[in-house]
């Protein structure tokens, strides 16, 4: 890498995206954030990539942030994303690539305000009703319903489901405490506890009879199960056709993992909303038509139509966090809600964490 004035843009770029790739990490695997990294400099790249990179100054920038807009960014990602450009261009400075005045000058682009911009504003994430999720369950597997359940009691993030094992789970008292061994907040210092009343422990039970490290809800489980199920359902006697087990795959492209991803989770009960809630028959995939085909029969205005309905049909995990989160909050109070969905800020001192934990005991022995 160079080190005189007439570094470029793209050159720094891909700099940075190196040491984000080594440090935007957890448990050993690249984080989201690098994604939104290489989403937010591929626009800079692409606009100024051999741009001088001392000569990227708040002008540079606020094109940036209009082809973020023009692209139908929505105004809280685009405010994020333009974060994380001056960031770039901070580690920049700190690793004398370019001016340390260049920094100061980027800062002097404020964030899109709401209703200020032509920026997209998203729709707020709104509780999901107990009516849809109850309609939602029949079509999907035991073991992810049991962890719409669990969620549904505890308001716990989606991740925190997912990455649940039984040596996480403190089962020595009345309400059992479970405490992630990551979770989203952890690189502030805090610590994450989970309590577990009585619904939710009879809903877990069954998933702690394994190793205590392995996960509870496994992927590998589910596909089980699904298969089982299928077995029984077979009309077809066992003397004809395919026996169990004969008919998969010695190299299959896609295997059951061992644990639940947050986007596995997503995809799994948006899946089972196609199902639960069918678009119009027009644009409905046919019976023994392939993705493919259903693609390729659906017109443009069609496509537009579906997405829409699928929009408007489907729910995602996070909004059964809201859903306890707006149930307790008007049960016990903002601040009981709070301490449950795990809001509280960095800098709470162990006396209000202690006093927290035991509101948050308290609150599941009655509601979960």
């Amino acid at each position: 890498l160079r080190t005189d004035t007439d570094i470029r843009v793209v050159e720094v770029v891909n700099a940075y995206r190196k040491f984000a790739y080594r440090y935007y990490r957890k448990n050993g695997e690249v984080t989201r954030e690098y994604g939104c990294i290489k989403e937010a400099l591929k626009i800079v790249r692409e606009l100024y990539g051999r741009t001088i990179a001392n000569e990227f100054g708040p002008l540079a920038l606020k094109a940036v942030r209009q082809r973020m807009v023009d692209n139908g960014w929505s105004r809280g990602y685009i405010n994020k994303s333009v974060g994380r450009i001056r960031r770039c261009f901070k580690w920049a400075v700190e690793n004398e690539l370019v001016r340390p005045d260049m920094y100061h000058g980027l800062m002097a682009v404020f964030g899109l305000r709401k209703g200020r911009s032509e920026a997209r504003e998203p729709d707020p994430v709104l509780p999901v009703d107990d009516a849809t999720v109850q309609a939602t369950l029949p079509y999907l597997t035991p073991v992810v319903a049991d962890m719409i359940r669990f969620q549904r009691i505890t308001g716990c993030r989606p991740q925190d489901v997912c990455n649940l094992r039984p040596c996480d789970v403190d089962m020595s008292g009345e309400v059992w405490l479970y405490r992630p061994d990551t979770h989203k907040t952890e690189h502030h210092g805090r610590e994450r506890t989970i309590p577990i009343g009585p619904k939710g422990q009879d809903i877990l039970r069954p998933y702690l009879l394994r190793e205590k490290e392995s996960h509870c809800f496994s992927p590998v489980d589910s596909e089980k199960k699904r298969r089982d199920q299928k077995h029984e359902n077979r009309m077809t006697p066992l003397h004809y056709g395919n026996k169990p087990g004969s008919n998969r795959k010695k190299k299959p492209k896609r295997s059951a993992g061992e644990k639940y991803t947050s986007d596995r989770y997503r995809r799994a009960i948006h899946r089972a909303c196609d199902v639960a809630f069918p678009a119009p028959k027009p644009l409905c995939r046919r019976e023994g038509e392939s993705i493919k085909q259903w693609q390729k029969r659906l017109t443009e205005s069609q496509r537009v139509e579906l997405r829409q309905w699928q929009s408007d049909h489907r729910w995602s995990p996070n909004r059964l966090r809201h859903s306890a989160g707006t149930e307790i909050r008007k049960k016990f109070g903002l601040e009981a809600a709070q301490v449950i969905l795990g809001h509280a800020s960095a800098d709470v001192t162990q006396v209000y964490a202690e006093r927290d934990l035991q509101k948050a005991v308290e609150i599941m022995r009655e509601v979960g």
